[in-house]
C-alpha cells in the first residue's frame, strides 16, 4: 500500500487548507488512518484519526474545532479539512495508515511521504 499525501502550501493566519491522502488501494473497513505533523526541531506528533468502517474520529487537542478528517466519497481517499489556521500548525503533515485505534505513531505501517503547511502573517 502507498500512500500519497497533497494539498500543503503557504497559508496565512487564519487561512484555510485541505490536506488529501490518497491510497494505491482500497482502504478496508478495518482500517485506521490518521494524520501526522512534524514542525521544526519537533518529534512527530498526532494530529487527527478516523475508523474507516464506522467513521468515528479523534483529535489532538491543539487541533480540536479547527481541523476535521474525513473519508472521499471515493474508497481510497482521506482528507484533513484546516481552518484557523496558526502558525505553530507549520509542519509537514503525514498520513498514515494502521490497524490500532492509536495515537502514537509506531502503530502505523504505512506512511505517506509528507506534504509542507506554513502557516505566516
Amino acid at each position: 500500500v502507498q500512500l500519497q499525501a497533497s494539498g500543503g502550501g503557504l497559508v496565512q493566519i487564519g487561512g484555510s487548507l485541505r490536506l488529501s491522502c490518497a491510497a494505491s488501494s482500497r482502504i478496508y473497513s478495518s482500517a485506521v488512518m490518521a494524520w501526522f505533523r512534524q514542525g521544526p526541531g519537533r518529534e512527530r506528533e498526532f494530529v487527527a484519526l478516523t475508523r474507516w468502517s464506522r467513521d468515528s474520529t479523534d483529535y489532538a487537542d491543539s487541533v480540536k474545532g479547527r481541523f476535521t478528517i474525513s473519508r472521499g466519497t471515493a474508497k481510497n481517499t482521506v482528507y484533513l479539512q484546516m481552518s484557523s489556521l496558526k502558525p505553530e500548525d507549520t509542519a509537514v503533515y503525514y498520513c498514515a495508515r494502521g490497524i490500532q485505534w492509536a495515537r502514537h505513531p509506531a502503530e502505523y505501517n504505512y506512511w505517506g511521504q509528507g506534504t509542507l503547511v506554513t502557516v505566516s502573517s
